[in-house]
């Protein structure tokens, strides 16, 4: 340039690059002045700056179609400036690399080569090694990163170089030196701007994951978004790798709707790369969700894509996807294992630790199911072989690929072994889970595992075996108790408290609101779950009963704990005070349809059917065939006391009706003699009495057990609100509740108990850690928990044994306002003589009149559960 204004121009030109790549949001819109007059005042070398400037600004946008345009012009402008032109062409071939264009970005390297200047040169090595990196030649590409970090190079390039060879080493299954090179990028990029601020940040949250600690990673993850939305960044690639960890977490609709928004958003932009990454998250969700169609159709779609971009680790692993989601669906064939054997190679070959587990698990899998054995044995061991060194869910991966080449070989112990390795993992990864929901969630990684030894223990193992082996996978999560909420969410349960009360009148009286009221709802309950998912475990809990341990405390009592086999065969241990046996029942299949006339008939009885003797008839054909499924064939006392621990969906199945006995109901053998070991109360006790709105029995009901108790605490009408209730409930030593229970199976933490002002739910009752030692919660549903995968629930009744109850009555029937006036007298007559609640209950169910549909529904409907 020949006079200061023109090099002015200039100066702010390079000024202006320099700070749209930390913080594009504040400073891109003002470059396009800046072009405007460097081709007002035809300033070549001002405008190629300001266009790789602005351009820069687009790319941040995921505008790199306009980005690839406005660059292009830089490279012509720059025909007789080898420097300037040098720098614009390194610039398109980070925007050509995101529009997929592998070529043309490597032709711009190559071009710039020769044409930057030593200040140019960082910038240049971080663009090839970031080309190699994309398609997965990981160890040149780390190769160049640390060359990088090793020089000189300006602090945006080095804050670029530590973050991605953070990234790679992750991948590699090196969780220190990975965090140590985030923990770098972390320290410069303030210096740089938010923009790399928030996707360092995101990065961190990516390799915390990858490294195991899950919760940590959703704090991260949660910070890191706020971090994307203040520097105004688009947040696709962002929600799409959060589902990811999110899925680890077997948070599966909240995965599912990320990574759906994800896929929208970058297939709406131009970052194709991005894009393809996206629907195969989507695609791998799917398969978790049991949706195997949708999920070869999104696999597929990647895949093309993969291979348009000639990214080969990334296509192996749509690859391995689509065979996975074949083989649930039941068409996998021998192309499909050639095709997994590839994938295995390419991905070790690369560095792809943790995805190389899963093609060769999946290689195994496809291999038996067209018939080669010794394929599968040799595609285990290499699963095995690579997870050794992994995260903790990958190891488990390994072990699993172990326990079944174990079973493939006939190897009973290797099976055991290999299955308990995995489990305790799985302990391990569940203990560092604060959140009793990730807890219980959490289980559905061991299923598999847990089948297989099982299915062992079954074949030749004693009855004290199957026990322990049963106790081994199921309610873990209520082992430990969850540590009280974080500050962070009182503002948030304070208004969802309101909000709900707000719900119901809507329900009650529509006004158009609803629909906005749930939504706000919704948006309140997933931001207080995800705090309580940030909060990291303690550690181990309270260890699993023993055989003995058990029959110590049976005092007379018979336990029965139901178990299911690969073949969803129904199975049970018997424990008396003698000895243990064990029972083959029959498929679960028989059951399940009888529970579900049961409970269409009970329905229909406590709403008033107009044929009452029909749905009568129905309920007690059901019951009949349940007894003789379930309990019969133990060949018990038939009215001698009965503790049973269900499996899966026997949960639902209301037990006091299926024998004539006391009965209590626990998750778990080791939850039933932790309930028994508490002592039990005074059978003075003064009791917290509470009427909910809505049911015309509940204050008859409350005045009349009032009238029988010296001391009672009562809460009626406006007095029976949530704070009030939890705040007395916090310390009762028993406590009734008459009132509407909400069952919310889509978000079971949030059922709750209908109160004066919203619901009492049961996320609420364990946040603030409530565990009155006797509950009876006179509500329909109120014992309906949810059962997830690995034989865990969640629900007031294992929330509240989990937090100390020693026992409670709930209905584990849907019904709308029973009226148990009756029934609830007389139990709390039986409590006033010292009877324990499975004693008292049984007791009170005897004075029914069960000729009334009413009552009938009653005896049915109310279960006691724990030993209280």
């Amino acid at each position: 340039m020949t006079d200061d204004v023109d090099r002015g121009l200039l100066i702010q030109a390079e000024a202006a690059y320099d700070l749209v790549l930390g913080d594009p949001a504040r400073y891109g819109p003002a470059v396009a002045e800046l072009v405007r007059r460097a081709r007002e005042r035809d300033d070549r070398e001002a405008l190629v700056v300001a266009l790789r400037a602005q351009a820069w600004f687009e790319r941040s946008r995921l505008a790199n179609r306009r980005a690839r345009a406005l660059l292009d012009e830089a490279v012509s402008a720059a025909a007789d400036l080898p420097v300037r032109m040098g720098e614009a062409l390194v610039t398109r071939s980070a925007v050509n690399q995101e529009l997929g264009r592998i070529d043309a970005a490597v032709r711009d390297l190559d071009r710039a080569a020769g044409l930057v200047d030593a200040a140019g040169r960082p910038d240049l090595d971080l663009k090839r090694a970031s080309l190699l990196h994309n398609i997965g030649r990981l160890a040149e590409a780390a190769a160049v990163y640390r060359g990088i970090l090793d020089s000189t190079a300006p602090a945006d390039v080095r804050v670029r170089a530590a973050n991605n060879l953070g990234l790679i080493e992750s991948l590699r299954g090196r969780s220190g030196p990975a965090l140590a090179h985030l923990a770098e990028a972390t320290a410069l990029a303030p210096a740089v701007g938010p923009a790399f601020v928030a996707v360092v940040a995101h990065n961190r949250a990516l390799v915390l994951a990858q490294c195991g600690r899950l919760a940590e990673s959703v704090e991260v993850f949660t910070a890191a978004e706020q971090l994307f939305l203040d520097a105004e960044l688009p947040l696709g690639e962002h929600l799409g790798e959060h589902a990811e960890v999110l899925a680890d977490l077997r948070l599966l609709p909240e995965a599912r709707e990320l990574s759906q928004r994800a896929a929208d958003e970058l297939e709406h932009h131009d970052v194709p790369l991005m894009a393809a990454e996206a629907r195969l998250r989507v695609a791998q969700i799917d398969l978790l969700r049991d949706e195997p169609v949708p999920a070869i159709a999104s696999a597929a779609q990647a895949r093309a894509l993969f291979r348009a971009h000639r990214r080969s680790a990334w296509t192996a692993r749509a690859t391995v996807v689509i065979a996975q989601a074949r083989l649930a669906a039941g068409t996998a064939d021998r192309t499909d294992l050639a095709a997994c054997r590839r994938a295995g190679r390419t991905l070790t070959e690369q560095g792809h630790a943790a995805a190389a587990v899963d093609a060769h698990l999946t290689a195994g899998r496809v291999a038996v199911a067209v018939g080669s054995p010794a394929v599968a044995e040799r595609a285990w061991q290499a699963a095995q072989a690579a997870a050794r060194r992994g995260p903790v869910l990958v190891r488990l991966k390994g072990e699993l690929a172990a326990a079944l080449a174990a079973r493939l070989d006939g190897d009973d112990d290797g099976v055991l072994g290999r299955s308990r390795a995995g489990l305790g993992d799985l302990a391990r990864h569940r203990d560092a889970l604060a959140s009793a929901e990730l807890r219980a969630l959490a289980a559905g990684h061991g299923v598999e595992l847990g089948v297989l030894g099982l299915d062992v223990l079954l074949r030749r193992g004693s009855p004290a075996q199957v026990l322990e082996w049963m106790e081994r996978t199921r309610a873990a999560s209520l082992l430990r108790a969850q540590p009280p909420a974080p500050d962070a969410v009182r503002d948030d349960r304070a208004a969802l408290a309101l909000l709900q009360s707000e719900v119901a009148e809507a329900r009650r009286a529509p006004d158009g609101r609803l629909a906005e009221l749930t939504a706000r709802q919704a948006e309140l309950e997933a931001r207080i779950r995800r705090a309580t998912w940030q909060v990291r475990g303690a550690g181990a809990g309270a260890g699993r009963v023993t055989l003995a341990q058990i029959r110590a405390r049976l005092d007379g009592r018979v336990l029965v704990a139901y178990g299911r086999g690969s073949a969803d065969r129904l199975v049970a241990v018997v424990v008396d005070g003698r000895r243990s046996r064990l029972v083959d029942l029959c498929p679960l299949s028989d059951v399940r349809d009888e529970r579900d006339a049961l409970q269409f008939a009970l329905h229909r009885l406590a709403l008033g059917a107009r044929r009452p003797a029909a749905a009568r008839a129905s309920a007690e054909h059901a019951l009949a065939r349940l007894r003789a499924l379930l309990v019969e064939p133990l060949r018990v006392p038939a009215d001698g006391p009965l503790v049973v621990v269900p499996v899966g969906e026997l949960h639902r199945l209301p037990w006091s009706a299926l024998h004539a006995g006391p009965v209590s109901v626990a998750p778990s053998a080791s939850t039933w003699v932790r309930a028994v070991d508490r002592a039990a109360p005074p059978p003075d006790e003064a009791p917290l009495l509470v009427a909910g709105p809505g049911l015309p029995g509940a204050s008859k009901e409350v005045e009349l057990l009032a009238g029988a108790y010296a001391h009672p605490t009562v809460l009626d009408g406006a007095q029976a609100g949530v704070d009030a209730v939890a705040t007395a409930l916090g310390t009762a030593a028993l406590a009734h509740l008459a009132c509407h229970g909400l069952l919310r199976a889509d978000n079971p933490v949030f059922s709750g108990l209908q109160l004066a002002d919203g619901l009492l739910t049961v996320h609420e009752l364990d946040l603030r850690g409530i565990a009155p030692h006797r509950l009876v919660l006179a509500a329909c549903d109120s014992a309906a928990d949810v059962n997830v995968a690995g034989d865990e629930l969640l629900g007031f009744v294992s929330a509240l044994l989990g937090r100390g109850t020693a026992g409670l009555v709930a209905s584990v029937v849907t019904v709308s306002d029973v009226e148990s006036v009756d029934l609830m007298t007389a139990l709390h007559a039986g409590l006033r003589g010292g009877a324990s609640l499975p004693a008292a209950l049984h007791a009170a169910r005897a004075g029914l009149d069960r000729d009334d549909p009413a009552q009938f529904v009653n005896w049915c409907a109310f279960t006691a559960y724990g030993a209280g």
